[in-house]
C-alpha cells in the first residue's frame, strides 16, 4: 500500500482500519483483482474476509476434526449439519455465537441470535423443534453482571417464546474471566425428510434471485466485522451494530418457507445473516459454481438514504434470500405474501462467476467470487502457552486439606451458583409448547419426542472445563465427553456433534496456542467416541482491552433413544434402592484428584490451578455404554452424570430431584493425602456416572460393569429426608433443596443494578 502520496496512505490506512483488512490482505486483494478496488468493493472484502465469515485463522486447524459417518447426511459448509435418523426422517441441528452483540445490547443480542439459528435450520427445509443455550456472565454477585444475565435470558425468552420453539436445555456459568464479554451460544435442533433438504446453492443461468421478509435498514451494518475485533473503551459506541428483531415476523418467516419444502421450483435458500446480502448472496452462488448480478435498487428499505453498500452490509434479521425457477416468481410471491411477507427479485443467476452489483443503471462493484469467498488468506499467528503454565500444572491441590467443615464447602459451592438449579432461568423459557418435550431443562440431556415413532431425541450442551486456560487440549475433550455422557445416561446413543469455540484473540500467542490445543483435544475425543462433527461456529476476539476471556469451547450433542420406555432422569425413584457410582471410585488417587480448576476450587480458593482432571477416552466410552445399556435392558432406576462439582452435586441434584435421600459410607483411607476428602466429595474426575438401581441388582450392574472393565462401587442406599455420609455430613434435604434452589433467584434478582 505504498505510494509517493503519504496523504493517500494515510487515507488508505484508514480505510483498511475501517474495513478490518491488514495492508498484507489488501495487497491480495490488489493483486488477485488485477486493479485496485473500488470503496464499496472494499467493504465487501472487509465484511467476507472477516474472522467472522472466512475462519481465516481456524479453517486449517478445523481440517483435522472427524466429520463423515453413514449417518451423515450433510456435514459442515452448509447452513447446518443434518443426519439421518432412520424411517424416512433427518434431524438438522448447529450452535452459533452472538456474544459481542449481547455484550452491548443484551436483549437484542440474545433475541437475534436465536433467531440467526432459527433460520440457519429452516434455510435447510427442517422444521425447528428445540433450542438450547450456553451462557457465561462474570460474577453475577456483581450487580451489572446480574442485570446483563437478566436481560439476556429475556432476549432469549422473548424470542423463542414468540416463535414458538421450546427451549429445552442450556447451562449457565459464572467466572470473572467474562467480565468484559458474556458468551451467548444459542443451538437449534430441527427436523426434516432427506429428500426435502434444501442446499445454499444457486443453480440455472437465468434464474431469479429473490429477498423475502423484513425491510432492509441500518441496524446490524458491520455486524460481522464487529464479531471479528475486540472491545476497547468504545464498544458501547457500537450498538448500532446490533440487529433488532421481530420474532412474530419470524413465525411468518418459518411458516412460508416451510410451505416451500418440495416446491420443484425453488432452487435454494439462505438465511441473510452475517454480512447479511453480501454474504447469503456472494456463499450461495459461489457453492452453486455460478454468478450473480444483483440490482440494490429493487431491495425495499425502511430508511431513506441508504447507500448500495448499506444495503450489501445491512444485517437487518427476519430475510431470506432465494433462487427460483425463472417463470416461478409471482407464484413464489403471492405464496409469502398469503403470509404477510413482501418478496423482492433482486438479481439474477448467471455463469459468469463473479459478484456483479449495481444501483439501477450505475454499476457498483463487480468482483470474482473465487477471491471475495474464498480468497482470504489463511493466517497462523505464532502460538507459545502462557508463561504461567507449568507452574498451575505443578500446584497440587490435595496437599490442602479442606478449609472448612465439609458441610460448610457443600453449602458455600452450591449457593456460589454454577452447581445450582437452573429453574429459575428455564422458567423464563416456554420450554413445553409443542407437546413434544418429553424431558426438558433440568437432567443430563432433554428428551424430544418424534412424532408418530416410538423413538425420540437426546439433545444437550456442555462448556470446556475451566482448566482450558493452561490446559486446553484437555478441557475440549472434557467437553466432548460429558455431551456424549449426558445423552448416554438417559438411555441413548449419541450420533454428532456441534461446535461453538469461544476465544480471546488469536493475535495473542497464548490464545493461539489454546485454539490450537482445543481444537486438537476436539478431535482426539470425536474420534475416540465416534462423534461426527457436522456443524459448528468459531467465535474469536472475544476480549476487552487486552484481556481475553477464559478458552471456551461449547459442544452440542445429539443422541437417539430407540424407544422413549429405556428414557431414564436422575431423581432417586423411592428408598431402598442401591448407589451405585460406575467410573472411578477414587479421585484422590490421580494426580490433583479431579481438583485441579474445580468449582471447589474456585469457590473455596480463589484459584484455578493444579493438573487437569484425568481423562481415559476408551474407559470413557465404556462407562458410557455400560450405563446405556443398563437403562435400555431397565437395569437402572436413574442415572446422572458426575461433572461439575462432583460427587457432591451429583448427590444433591439426585435426592433433591424427587425428594429422596441417601444413606452412604464413604471408603476408609488410612494413609489418604489432606485433600482426599475434597477430593472424594467435590473433584471433577472423569468418566463417572451415579446411578441406582434395584438392591437385589446391584450384583447384575457390578457383573456387566466388570465384564466391561468398568470400576464400580457400591456407595450405599437411598433412604429417608436427608443425605448421610457417615462420619462425614448429614445433611437435610430441605436445606440442600433451599441452597440448590435458592442459589440463582438470589444472585440474579438480589444483584440487579
Amino acid at each position: 500500500m505504498t505510494s509517493s502520496d503519504p496523504d493517500l496512505d494515510r487515507g488508505l490506512a484508514r480505510r483498511l482500519e475501517a474495513t478490518g483488512l491488514t495492508p498484507q490482505e489488501y495487497d491480495a486483494i490488489v493483486g488477485g483483482l488485477g486493479r485496485t478496488p473500488n470503496p464499496t468493493e472494499l467493504a465487501l472484502f472487509g465484511v467476507l474476509w472477516s474472522e467472522h465469515c472466512s475462519y481465516k485463522t481456524s479453517r486449517a486447524l478445523l481440517r483435522q476434526l472427524p466429520t463423515t459417518a453413514p449417518h451423515v447426511l450433510q456435514g459442515p459448509g452448509e447452513n447446518a449439519g443434518v443426519i439421518d435418523l432412520g424411517g424416512g426422517l433427518a434431524c438438522c441441528f448447529k450452535i452459533e455465537s452472538h456474544n459481542h452483540p449481547s455484550a452491548i445490547e443484551p436483549v437484542q443480542g440474545a433475541a437475534t441470535g436465536v433467531g440467526g439459528i432459527l433460520r440457519d435450520v429452516f434455510a435447510m427445509g427442517a422444521r425447528p423443534v428445540a433450542l438450547l443455550d450456553a451462557l457465561a456472565f462474570g460474577e453475577l454477585a456483581e450487580g451489572p453482571q446480574a442485570h446483563l444475565g437478566r436481560r439476556v435470558v429475556e432476549g432469549i425468552a422473548w424470542y423463542g417464546n414468540c416463535v414458538g420453539i421450546p427451549t429445552v436445555g442450556g447451562e449457565l456459568v459464572q467466572d470473572a474471566g467474562y467480565r468484559d464479554n458474556c458468551l451467548v451460544n444459542a443451538m437449534c435442533v430441527g427436523l426434516a425428510r432427506p429428500e426435502g433438504l434444501i442446499r445454499a446453492r444457486a443453480e440455472g443461468p437465468g434464474n431469479p434471485v429473490l429477498l423475502v421478509g423484513s425491510d432492509t435498514g441500518r441496524d446490524g451494518i458491520g455486524g460481522a466485522a464487529f464479531a471479528s475485533a475486540e472491545f476497547d473503551e468504545h464498544a458501547a459506541e457500537r450498538r448500532p451494530a446490533v440487529q433488532v428483531g421481530n420474532p412474530f415476523l419470524e413465525k411468518c418467516l418459518l411458516e412460508a418457507c416451510q410451505e416451500l419444502v418440495g416446491d420443484p421450483d425453488l432452487v435454494a435458500l439462505q438465511d441473510c445473516g452475517a454480512a447479511g446480502l453480501t454474504s447469503s448472496c456472494a456463499e450461495m452462488a459461489h457453492r452453486g459454481g455460478m454468478g450473480l448480478d444483483l440490482d440494490v435498487s429493487r431491495v425495499s428499505r425502511r430508511e431513506q438514504g441508504m447507500t448500495p453498500v448499506e444495503v450489501m452490509l445491512s444485517e437487518s434479521q427476519e430475510r431470506m434470500v432465494l433462487v427460483v425457477s425463472r417463470g416461478a416468481e409471482a407464484r413464489v410471491a403471492a405464496g409469502f405474501a398469503r403470509w404477510g411477507l413482501h418478496t423482492d427479485a433482486i438479481g439474477t443467476v448467471r455463469d459468469h462467476g463473479r459478484l456483479r452489483i449495481a444501483d439501477g443503471t450505475e454499476p457498483v462493484a463487480d468482483l470474482p467470487l473465487s477471491l471475495l469467498v474464498d480468497g482470504s488468506p489463511e493466517r497462523r499467528p505464532p502460538a507459545a502457552p502462557p508463561a504461567d503454565r507449568e507452574r498451575r500444572l505443578a500446584a497440587d491441590p490435595l496437599a490442602d486439606p479442606l478449609p472448612c467443615p465439609a458441610a460448610v464447602a457443600w453449602q458455600r459451592i452450591l449457593e456460589a451458583g454454577n452447581c445450582a438449579s437452573a429453574e429459575w432461568v428455564w422458567r423464563q423459557y416456554d420450554h413445553m409448547v409443542g407437546d413434544d418435550t418429553v424431558a426438558g431443562p433440568g437432567g443430563d440431556a432433554a428428551v424430544v419426542r418424534l412424532r408418530g415413532r416410538d423413538d425420540a431425541l437426546a439433545l444437550t450442551v456442555d462448556g470446556g472445563h475451566r482448566c482450558g486456560a493452561y490446559a486446553p487440549r484437555r478441557a475440549a475433550a472434557i467437553a466432548v465427553a460429558e455431551a456424549s455422557r449426558n445423552c448416554a445416561v438417559v438411555g441413548a446413543t449419541p450420533l454428532a456433534v456441534t461446535n461453538c469455540l469461544n476465544f480471546g484473540s488469536p493475535d495473542r500467542p497464548e490464545v493461539m496456542w489454546q485454539l490450537e490445543e482445543a481444537i486438537s483435544g476436539l478431535a482426539d475425543a470425536c474420534r475416540a467416541l465416534g462423534l461426527p462433527v457436522v456443524s459448528g461456529n468459531v467465535s474469536l476476539y472475544n476480549d476487552t482491552l487486552g484481556r481475553s476471556i477464559p478458552p471456551t469451547p461449547v459442544v452440542g450433542v445429539v443422541g437417539r433413544l430407540a424407544s422413549l420406555a429405556h428414557r431414564i432422569g436422575i431423581g432417586f425413584a423411592e428408598p431402598g434402592l442401591a448407589v451405585v457410582l460406575l467410573g472411578p471410585p477414587d479421585p484422590s488417587a490421580e494426580a490433583g484428584g479431579g481438583l485441579g480448576a474445580s468449582e471447589y476450587q474456585r469457590v473455596l480458593w480463589g484459584r484455578c490451578e493444579g493438573p487437569a482432571p484425568h481423562l481415559d477416552l476408551d474407559l470413557e466410552a465404556r462407562v458410557q455404554e455400560v450405563v446405556r445399556r443398563a437403562a435400555i435392558d431397565g437395569l437402572l432406576r436413574s442415572a446422572h452424570d458426575c461433572a461439575r462439582g462432583g460427587l457432591a452435586v451429583a448427590l444433591t441434584e439426585s435426592c433433591v430431584s424427587k425428594g429422596v435421600g441417601a444413606h452412604l459410607r464413604p471408603p476408609a483411607m488410612p494413609a489418604a493425602p489432606p485433600g482426599w476428602l475434597a477430593a472424594y466429595l467435590f473433584g471433577e474426575a472423569q468418566s463417572r456416572v451415579l446411578v441406582s438401581c434395584d438392591r437385589d441388582r446391584a450384583a447384575e450392574l457390578g457383573a456387566r460393569a466388570t465384564a466391561q472393565r468398568v470400576p464400580h462401587s457400591l456407595l450405599g442406599v437411598t433412604a429417608g429426608p436427608r443425605l448421610a455420609l457417615d462420619g462425614v455430613v448429614d445433611l437435610a434435604l430441605s436445606d440442600l433443596a433451599s441452597w440448590w434452589h435458592g442459589a440463582l433467584p438470589r444472585l440474579l434478582q438480589e444483584g440487579v443494578s
